[in-house]
Protein backbone atom coordinates (compact mmCIF):
# COMPACT_ATOMS: atom_id res chain seq x y z
CA UNK A 1 0.00 0.00 0.00
CA UNK A 2 1.54 3.28 -1.15
CA UNK A 3 0.25 6.50 0.45
CA UNK A 4 0.93 9.97 -0.87
CA UNK A 5 1.00 12.58 1.91
CA UNK A 6 0.40 16.32 1.47
CA UNK A 7 1.02 18.95 4.16
CA UNK A 8 0.13 22.63 3.69
CA UNK A 9 -1.28 23.83 7.02
CA UNK A 10 0.95 26.87 7.48
CA UNK A 11 4.32 27.88 6.01
CA UNK A 12 5.79 24.60 4.79
CA UNK A 13 4.71 22.66 1.72
CA UNK A 14 5.48 18.97 2.13
CA UNK A 15 4.96 15.99 -0.15
CA UNK A 16 5.95 12.40 0.68
CA UNK A 17 5.37 8.79 -0.28
CA UNK A 18 5.17 6.10 2.39
CA UNK A 19 4.80 2.41 1.61
CA UNK A 20 3.27 -0.01 4.09
CA UNK A 21 3.97 -3.70 3.56
CA UNK A 22 1.61 -6.58 4.25
CA UNK A 23 3.75 -7.47 7.25
CA UNK A 24 2.90 -4.13 8.86
CA UNK A 25 6.35 -2.69 8.26
CA UNK A 26 6.65 0.53 6.35
CA UNK A 27 9.23 2.71 4.70
CA UNK A 28 9.47 6.34 3.68
CA UNK A 29 10.35 6.18 0.00
CA UNK A 30 10.67 9.86 -0.78
CA UNK A 31 9.82 13.28 0.56
CA UNK A 32 10.21 16.87 -0.56
CA UNK A 33 9.76 20.02 1.49
CA UNK A 34 9.77 23.75 0.87
CA UNK A 35 9.88 26.21 3.76
CA UNK A 36 8.57 29.75 3.39
CA UNK A 37 10.77 31.16 6.17
CA UNK A 38 12.78 33.39 3.86
CA UNK A 39 9.62 34.88 2.37
CA UNK A 40 7.90 35.59 5.69
CA UNK A 41 11.03 36.84 7.49
CA UNK A 42 10.62 40.23 5.84
CA UNK A 43 7.25 40.64 7.59
CA UNK A 44 8.27 39.24 10.98
CA UNK A 45 5.76 36.38 10.80
CA UNK A 46 3.54 34.33 8.53
CA UNK A 47 1.35 36.30 6.11
CA UNK A 48 -1.59 33.94 5.36
CA UNK A 49 -2.32 35.16 1.83
CA UNK A 50 1.33 34.88 0.78
CA UNK A 51 1.53 31.44 2.37
CA UNK A 52 -1.48 30.20 0.38
CA UNK A 53 -0.13 31.51 -2.91
CA UNK A 54 3.27 29.94 -2.31
CA UNK A 55 1.69 26.54 -1.60
CA UNK A 56 0.05 26.75 -5.03
CA UNK A 57 3.40 27.44 -6.68
CA UNK A 58 5.27 24.67 -4.86
CA UNK A 59 2.93 21.67 -4.65
CA UNK A 60 3.34 20.30 -8.19
CA UNK A 61 7.15 20.64 -8.40
CA UNK A 62 7.48 19.03 -4.97
CA UNK A 63 5.22 16.16 -6.02
CA UNK A 64 7.39 15.55 -9.06
CA UNK A 65 10.52 15.60 -6.91
CA UNK A 66 9.08 13.14 -4.38
CA UNK A 67 8.03 10.76 -7.16
CA UNK A 68 11.49 10.84 -8.70
CA UNK A 69 13.18 10.29 -5.32
CA UNK A 70 10.90 7.35 -4.54
CA UNK A 71 11.14 5.71 -7.94
CA UNK A 72 7.35 5.54 -8.08
CA UNK A 73 4.70 6.98 -10.38
CA UNK A 74 1.25 8.35 -9.67
CA UNK A 75 -0.20 5.10 -10.99
CA UNK A 76 1.41 3.31 -8.01
CA UNK A 77 -0.40 5.45 -5.42
CA UNK A 78 -3.15 3.65 -3.47
CA UNK A 79 -4.44 6.57 -1.38
CA UNK A 80 -3.84 10.29 -0.88
CA UNK A 81 -3.54 11.58 2.69
CA UNK A 82 -3.56 15.28 3.47
CA UNK A 83 -3.81 17.74 6.34
CA UNK A 84 -7.44 18.75 6.82
CA UNK A 85 -6.73 20.95 9.84
CA UNK A 86 -6.00 22.77 12.02
CA UNK A 87 -4.12 25.59 10.33
CA UNK A 88 -4.50 28.61 8.08
CA UNK A 89 -7.73 28.29 6.10
CA UNK A 90 -6.27 29.33 2.75
CA UNK A 91 -3.19 27.16 3.14
CA UNK A 92 -5.26 24.14 4.14
CA UNK A 93 -7.56 24.70 1.18
CA UNK A 94 -4.66 24.50 -1.26
CA UNK A 95 -3.56 21.11 0.02
CA UNK A 96 -7.07 19.73 0.38
CA UNK A 97 -8.16 20.82 -3.10
CA UNK A 98 -5.01 19.46 -4.69
CA UNK A 99 -5.30 16.15 -2.82
CA UNK A 100 -8.98 15.64 -3.61
CA UNK A 101 -8.52 16.66 -7.24
CA UNK A 102 -5.52 14.42 -7.74
CA UNK A 103 -7.23 11.47 -6.04
CA UNK A 104 -10.31 11.96 -8.19
CA UNK A 105 -8.19 11.91 -11.34
CA UNK A 106 -6.41 8.76 -10.18
CA UNK A 107 -9.59 7.06 -9.00
CA UNK A 108 -8.13 6.64 -5.51
CA UNK A 109 -9.55 7.38 -2.04
CA UNK A 110 -8.36 10.10 0.33
CA UNK A 111 -7.45 10.20 4.03
CA UNK A 112 -8.04 13.64 5.58
CA UNK A 113 -5.90 13.95 8.70
CA UNK A 114 -5.43 16.03 11.81
CA UNK A 115 -2.14 17.92 11.60
CA UNK A 116 -1.22 17.17 15.20
CA UNK A 117 -1.76 13.45 14.72
CA UNK A 118 1.03 13.62 12.18
CA UNK A 119 3.30 15.19 14.78
CA UNK A 120 2.27 12.65 17.42
CA UNK A 121 3.22 9.75 15.16
CA UNK A 122 6.29 11.34 13.54
CA UNK A 123 8.84 9.61 15.84
CA UNK A 124 7.70 6.34 14.23
CA UNK A 125 9.65 7.48 11.16
CA UNK A 126 12.91 7.00 13.08
CA UNK A 127 15.17 3.99 12.66
CA UNK A 128 14.48 3.05 16.31
CA UNK A 129 10.83 4.01 16.83
CA UNK A 130 8.82 3.72 20.06
CA UNK A 131 6.13 1.11 20.49
CA UNK A 132 2.60 1.69 21.77
CA UNK A 133 1.66 2.82 24.35
CA UNK A 134 3.65 5.95 25.15
CA UNK A 135 3.36 9.44 26.57
CA UNK A 136 3.68 12.25 24.04
CA UNK A 137 4.77 15.81 24.79
CA UNK A 138 3.53 17.80 21.82
CA UNK A 139 5.15 21.24 21.69
CA UNK A 140 4.84 23.55 18.71
CA UNK A 141 4.17 27.19 17.90
CA UNK A 142 0.46 26.87 18.60
CA UNK A 143 0.11 23.78 20.78
CA UNK A 144 1.44 22.43 24.06
CA UNK A 145 -0.18 19.18 25.13
CA UNK A 146 0.56 15.94 26.92
CA UNK A 147 -1.13 12.89 25.44
CA UNK A 148 -1.33 9.21 26.28
CA UNK A 149 -1.04 7.39 22.96
CA UNK A 150 -2.32 3.82 23.17
CA UNK A 151 -2.42 3.17 19.43
CA UNK A 152 -3.22 4.79 16.10
CA UNK A 153 -6.34 6.90 16.70
CA UNK A 154 -6.35 6.15 20.42
CA UNK A 155 -5.33 9.34 22.20
CA UNK A 156 -6.10 10.58 25.70
CA UNK A 157 -5.47 14.23 26.54
CA UNK A 158 -3.75 14.44 29.92
CA UNK A 159 -2.89 18.13 29.96
CA UNK A 160 -2.68 21.18 27.73
CA UNK A 161 -1.94 24.87 27.77
CA UNK A 162 -4.70 27.06 29.13
CA UNK A 163 -3.56 30.03 27.04
CA UNK A 164 -0.30 30.56 25.13
CA UNK A 165 1.73 27.64 23.85
CA UNK A 166 5.43 27.21 24.61
CA UNK A 167 6.36 27.93 21.02
CA UNK A 168 4.34 31.13 21.09
CA UNK A 169 6.17 32.26 24.24
CA UNK A 170 9.48 31.65 22.45
CA UNK A 171 8.35 33.58 19.37
CA UNK A 172 6.84 36.54 21.25
CA UNK A 173 9.95 36.89 23.42
CA UNK A 174 12.15 36.78 20.35
CA UNK A 175 10.13 39.61 18.84
CA UNK A 176 10.49 41.68 22.03
CA UNK A 177 14.26 41.19 21.82
CA UNK A 178 14.36 42.28 18.20
CA UNK A 179 15.28 38.84 16.87
CA UNK A 180 14.40 37.64 13.40
CA UNK A 181 11.74 35.18 12.26
CA UNK A 182 11.35 32.35 13.13
CA UNK A 183 11.80 33.45 16.71
CA UNK A 184 12.25 30.14 18.52
CA UNK A 185 15.53 29.04 16.91
CA UNK A 186 16.88 32.62 17.03
CA UNK A 187 16.13 32.89 20.75
CA UNK A 188 17.74 29.51 21.47
CA UNK A 189 20.88 30.60 19.65
CA UNK A 190 21.07 33.84 21.63
CA UNK A 191 20.37 32.01 24.90
CA UNK A 192 23.53 29.95 24.42
CA UNK A 193 25.59 33.00 25.43
CA UNK A 194 23.32 34.00 28.32
CA UNK A 195 24.49 33.80 31.92
CA UNK A 196 22.69 31.32 34.21
CA UNK A 197 20.32 33.03 36.66
CA UNK A 198 21.42 36.54 35.64
CA UNK A 199 17.69 37.09 35.07
CA UNK A 200 14.89 35.02 36.59
CA UNK A 201 11.35 34.62 35.28
CA UNK A 202 8.39 32.72 36.78
CA UNK A 203 7.68 29.06 36.03
CA UNK A 204 3.91 29.16 35.41
CA UNK A 205 1.91 26.27 36.91
CA UNK A 206 5.08 24.39 37.81
CA UNK A 207 3.50 23.26 41.09
CA UNK A 208 -0.15 23.22 40.01
CA UNK A 209 -0.51 19.51 40.75
CA UNK A 210 -1.90 18.77 37.30
CA UNK A 211 -0.47 18.40 33.79
CA UNK A 212 -1.74 21.69 32.36
CA UNK A 213 0.41 24.59 31.18
CA UNK A 214 0.18 28.38 31.01
CA UNK A 215 2.73 30.66 29.36
CA UNK A 216 0.86 33.97 29.06
CA UNK A 217 2.16 35.15 32.44
CA UNK A 218 5.72 34.41 31.39
CA UNK A 219 5.24 36.46 28.25
CA UNK A 220 3.90 39.34 30.33
CA UNK A 221 6.83 39.10 32.76
CA UNK A 222 9.29 39.39 29.88
CA UNK A 223 7.43 42.37 28.44
CA UNK A 224 7.50 44.11 31.83
CA UNK A 225 11.22 43.38 32.24
CA UNK A 226 12.33 44.77 28.87
CA UNK A 227 9.81 47.59 28.32
CA UNK A 228 11.43 51.01 27.97
CA UNK A 229 14.97 49.67 28.41
CA UNK A 230 17.98 49.84 26.13
CA UNK A 231 19.35 46.30 26.28
CA UNK A 232 22.95 45.54 25.42
CA UNK A 233 23.83 42.26 23.73
CA UNK A 234 24.74 40.47 26.96
CA UNK A 235 21.51 41.51 28.67
CA UNK A 236 19.49 40.35 25.68
CA UNK A 237 21.27 37.00 25.87
CA UNK A 238 20.58 36.79 29.60
CA UNK A 239 16.86 37.42 29.00
CA UNK A 240 16.80 34.79 26.25
CA UNK A 241 18.53 32.31 28.55
CA UNK A 242 16.09 33.02 31.38
CA UNK A 243 13.05 32.57 29.14
CA UNK A 244 14.36 29.32 27.70
CA UNK A 245 15.20 28.01 31.19
CA UNK A 246 11.70 28.84 32.45
CA UNK A 247 9.94 27.15 29.54
CA UNK A 248 12.18 24.08 29.61
CA UNK A 249 11.81 23.71 33.40
CA UNK A 250 8.03 23.55 33.06
CA UNK A 251 8.00 21.25 30.03
CA UNK A 252 10.42 18.80 31.63
CA UNK A 253 8.62 18.80 34.99
CA UNK A 254 5.20 18.20 33.45
CA UNK A 255 6.46 15.50 31.07
CA UNK A 256 8.13 13.60 33.89
CA UNK A 257 5.05 14.03 36.08
CA UNK A 258 2.99 12.42 33.32
CA UNK A 259 5.43 9.53 33.18
CA UNK A 260 5.19 9.05 36.95
CA UNK A 261 1.40 9.34 36.98
CA UNK A 262 0.85 6.78 34.23
CA UNK A 263 3.74 4.43 34.94
CA UNK A 264 4.85 4.63 31.30
CA UNK A 265 8.45 4.05 30.33
CA UNK A 266 8.41 5.71 26.91
CA UNK A 267 8.21 9.43 26.23
CA UNK A 268 7.81 10.89 22.75
CA UNK A 269 8.60 14.56 22.11
CA UNK A 270 7.11 15.99 18.92
CA UNK A 271 6.54 19.37 17.30
CA UNK A 272 8.88 22.18 16.35
CA UNK A 273 9.94 23.04 19.91
CA UNK A 274 11.09 19.43 20.23
CA UNK A 275 14.16 20.44 18.23
CA UNK A 276 15.32 22.73 21.07
CA UNK A 277 18.71 21.45 22.22
CA UNK A 278 18.32 22.51 25.86
CA UNK A 279 14.96 20.74 26.11
CA UNK A 280 16.44 17.56 24.70
CA UNK A 281 19.44 17.62 27.03
CA UNK A 282 17.35 18.23 30.13
CA UNK A 283 14.76 15.59 29.25
CA UNK A 284 17.45 13.04 28.46
CA UNK A 285 19.13 13.63 31.82
CA UNK A 286 15.86 13.23 33.73
CA UNK A 287 14.89 10.18 31.70
CA UNK A 288 18.12 8.37 32.50
CA UNK A 289 17.47 8.76 36.23
CA UNK A 290 13.87 7.59 35.83
CA UNK A 291 14.86 4.73 33.49
CA UNK A 292 12.64 6.12 30.77
CA UNK A 293 13.37 6.04 27.04
CA UNK A 294 12.85 9.32 25.19
CA UNK A 295 12.13 9.40 21.46
CA UNK A 296 12.37 12.36 19.12
CA UNK A 297 11.61 12.72 15.43
CA UNK A 298 14.61 13.30 13.23
CA UNK A 299 15.33 17.04 13.13
CA UNK A 300 14.02 17.28 9.57
CA UNK A 301 10.67 15.90 10.78
CA UNK A 302 10.25 18.17 13.84
CA UNK A 303 8.72 20.97 11.81
CA UNK A 304 5.75 20.49 9.47
CA UNK A 305 6.39 17.98 6.69
CA UNK A 306 4.65 15.63 4.30
CA UNK A 307 6.37 12.52 5.65
CA UNK A 308 4.43 12.56 8.91
CA UNK A 309 1.15 12.95 6.99
CA UNK A 310 1.94 10.07 4.63
CA UNK A 311 2.93 7.95 7.64
CA UNK A 312 -0.22 8.81 9.60
CA UNK A 313 -2.37 8.03 6.57
CA UNK A 314 -0.69 4.67 6.05
CA UNK A 315 -1.02 3.77 9.73
CA UNK A 316 -4.68 4.77 9.77
CA UNK A 317 -5.41 2.55 6.78
CA UNK A 318 -3.36 -0.33 8.19
CA UNK A 319 -5.32 -0.06 11.45
CA UNK A 320 -8.57 -0.55 9.56
CA UNK A 321 -9.72 3.07 9.38
CA UNK A 322 -11.58 3.51 6.10
CA UNK A 323 -10.50 6.01 3.48
CA UNK A 324 -13.18 8.21 1.94
CA UNK A 325 -14.13 8.51 -1.73
CA UNK A 326 -12.31 11.39 -3.36
CA UNK A 327 -14.10 14.58 -4.31
CA UNK A 328 -15.61 16.45 -1.38
CA UNK A 329 -13.41 19.20 0.07
CA UNK A 330 -13.79 20.14 3.74
CA UNK A 331 -11.13 21.86 5.83
CA UNK A 332 -11.05 22.43 9.60
CA UNK A 333 -8.94 25.48 10.48
CA UNK A 334 -9.92 24.98 14.14
CA UNK A 335 -9.89 21.34 15.12
CA UNK A 336 -9.12 20.22 18.69
CA UNK A 337 -7.09 17.03 18.80
CA UNK A 338 -9.54 15.66 21.39
CA UNK A 339 -12.18 15.55 18.64
CA UNK A 340 -10.35 12.63 17.05
CA UNK A 341 -11.61 10.30 19.74
CA UNK A 342 -14.11 12.34 21.73
CA UNK A 343 -13.70 10.64 25.09
CA UNK A 344 -10.45 8.84 26.05
CA UNK A 345 -10.26 5.50 24.30
CA UNK A 346 -9.28 2.16 25.71
CA UNK A 347 -6.18 0.61 24.19
CA UNK A 348 -6.92 -1.26 20.97
CA UNK A 349 -7.56 -4.97 21.35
Amino acid sequence: MLVLGIESSCDETGIALYEMGENGRGALLGHALHSQIAMHREYGGVVPELASRDHIRRVVPLLRQALVDSGKSLADVDAVAYTQGPGLAGALLVGAAFAEGLATALGKPTVPLHHLEGHLLSPLLSASPPSFPFIALLVSGGHTQIMRVSGVGHYELLGETLDDAAGEAFDKTAKLLGLGYPGGPALAQLAASGRPEAVTFPRPMLHSGDLDFSFSGLKTAVLTHVRGKELDEQTRADVARAVQDAIVDVLVAKAMAAIKKTGMKQLVVAGGVGANRELRQRLNAKAVKARVQVYYPELEFCTDNGAMIALAGALRLAAGNPAKPAGAIAIKPRWPLADLTGQPDSPPA
